[in-house]
């Protein structure tokens, strides 16, 4: 009687947050093995080492970022992915896009599999936005920040898919100069990026 009541307790927190971690059975004080036999019993689908959510849990364009940042909650969701959560881009990234501190480990996952940035100081801390994607809190590089970023990483991402963006950012209305330009001191790219500010506003 008490597994079936163990089962219980996680089909709820799964189905209440749709994804959930091996380690917050420790909150509702159910053993971590009872995750191994609902997997067998086809009640839960293992995503990845220590992540679970029900089986037919609805999923939408941004779930593989609610996974990650469920995995990883201090990961932040940057460049490409961003640019995607933001609708600043035509491209679909099949690799999640994540900054993380120097010295941080490098998170991994079998699926979906990471693209790994490092930042440091400011451009680490500033210009980030708390978002809730299915029951996830998720950390995402603002408008203004993620289009500097991209310039910063303008070898890694590509020249035309920073242009991309700072023009759909721009003639969207969703950045000021202003906030560009602090960005871009932050992330020290205001000589790559003024020739293309300048442009925009002649």
């Amino acid at each position: 009687m008490q597994s079936k009541t163990h089962y219980q307790q996680v089909l709820d927190l799964a189905t209440t947050r749709g994804l959930i971690r091996s380690q917050d059975l420790n909150a509702i004080k159910v053993p971590r093995v009872v995750l191994s036999r609902m997997v067998k019993r086809g009640q839960l689908t293992r995503l990845d080492r220590g992540l679970y959510s029900i089986p037919d849990r609805s999923v939408s364009e941004h779930t593989s970022l609610a996974e990650v940042c469920s995995k990883y909650p201090k990961v932040q969701v940057c460049l490409l992915s961003a640019l995607r959560f933001h609708n600043l881009t035509t491209q679909a990234p099949y690799e999640v896009w994540v900054a993380i501190a120097n010295k941080d480990h490098a998170p991994s996952m079998s699926y979906p599999s990471l693209r790994v940035v490092r930042f440091s100081g400011k451009a680490l801390t500033e210009g980030i936005e708390k978002h809730l994607i299915e029951g996830v809190e998720i950390q995402v590089t603002c408008v203004a920040k993620t289009v500097t970023d991209c310039f910063k990483f303008r070898n890694k991402i590509g020249l035309d898919v920073a242009l991309e963006a700072l023009n759909e950012a721009w003639n969207a209305k969703r950045v000021t100069m202003d906030e560009l330009w602090r960005y871009a001191e932050i992330c020290r790219v205001t000589n790559v990026i003024r020739p293309y500010l300048e442009s925009i506003v002649s």
